[in-house]
């Protein structure tokens, strides 16, 4: 699948709530389990956006620490993702999820790596539009091979995708894929559902008239 229908997926897909404001997809083609996660959504989603101290992952054999918003909703949806995965018949799993669901993509790819090993070379993912979620001032090197299999995707000049600011000490874990042209968009308008198809499509050679960039 495309990093353009797999972006397509994520908005058409039915998202079943949890609690934090967790909204997330489960579904299978052709023998891959996807598994997704919706963009903000609401005022609890914006409020688990804004809550960037970082907080220490915990019962892991090292010790790291991500976005304390997005590791709150994440636990609340840990435990169906843990059912679907022993419920499930599958053969490959994609993570995937726009903005603040690229977020949790992030956390859902590693808790698979980590606590199913025999996924980890069957297991891909991608964040849209995500923003940052791994805290490591140093130490990274550690914990990136989690993420070997997973991109962030990022629409030239898309604000989100530099918060929280790399400064605090958050880094994107895998590998960043940037994709458009700078200055096409103001950093909100590149952002949109629409910008990322076009510029996925312009990426991919796709030809499709329907995709256009914003005036």
């Amino acid at each position: 699948m495309t990093l353009h229908s797999l972006f397509r997926l994520c908005l058409d897909a039915h998202y079943l709530d949890a609690a934090n404001g967790a909204s997330f997809a489960v579904l299978t083609r052709d023998g891959t389990l996807y598994i997704l996660f919706q963009q903000s959504a609401g005022l609890t989603d914006w409020q688990n956006n804004l809550d960037f101290p970082a907080a220490p992952y915990r019962d892991m054999e090292t010790d790291w620490r991500c976005h304390r918003g997005f590791l709150r909703v994440w636990r609340s949806v840990q435990p169906y993702i843990d059912e679907i995965l022993h419920l499930t018949s599958y053969v490959d799993v994609t993570t995937a999820g726009y903005s603040h669901g690229g977020a949790l993509a992030v956390l859902c790819h590693e808790y698979i790596w980590f606590r199913y090993p025999t996924l980890r070379s069957r297991l891909r993912g991608a964040g849209f539009g995500a923003p940052r979620v791994v805290w490591c001032r140093s130490g990274c090197r550690r914990i990136a091979p989690r993420w070997e299999n997973f991109t962030v995707v990022r629409n030239l000049n898309d604000a989100v995708t530099h918060l929280p600011p790399a400064i605090l000490g958050y880094r994107h874990m895998g590998h960043l894929m940037e994709i458009g042209k700078k200055g096409r968009y103001t950093p909100l308008d590149a952002h949109r559902p629409e910008s990322y198809l076009f510029s996925l499509a312009e990426a991919e050679g796709l030809t499709d008239t329907a995709f256009r960039p914003l005036p």
